[in-house]
């Protein structure tokens, strides 16, 4: 499960999840990604579910590249409490994904493996998300890297 090793501040504000993804929008590393098409908050749970079924498709071979890290504290106050006496402390994280956002690369694999293993991954995430090769993404943006 991934988590931050210390954070500046053990409790954050929600925030909203408007607009579209600035920054982690290109194929870094491999050939083939998967990219969110809508906003979310993703679980380390999520994306520890999401790879390793990926890895288990693509058994050995190939390798998977994790383009995004739950660095947000989520806080949870026990049930059955009554209101005010602070915020509640923090009990899961979560990555802040937003439209366009490269969540995962692979290579090394054929593009049906590649493209079967990140519908697989699809599956364990709450947002929708589309396969994408490297050269169509270079294409569409204009070739900026």
């Amino acid at each position: 499960m991934l988590l931050p090793k210390r954070v500046k501040y053990r409790r954050v504000h929600r925030g909203r999840l408007t607009g579209n993804a600035k920054r982690g929008t290109n194929i870094a590393h491999g050939e083939y990604a998967l990219v969110a098409l809508e906003p979310a908050w993703v679980t380390s749970n999520q994306i520890e579910a999401a790879r390793i079924a990926m890895t288990r498709y693509i058994k050995r071979g190939g390798q998977v590249w994790i383009k995004i890290f739950p660095d947000k504290p989520i806080t949870e106050k026990p049930a059955e409490t009554r209101m005010g006496s602070g915020k509640g402390s923090p009990e899961y994280w979560v990555a802040v994904v937003k439209p366009g956002r490269v969540m995962f690369e692979m290579g090394g694999v054929s593009e049906a493996d590649a493209r079967e293993a990140m519908r697989l991954a699809s599956h364990k995430l709450p947002i929708k998300s589309k396969f994408v090769k490297k050269s169509d993404l270079d294409a569409a943006t204009g070739g900026e890297a």
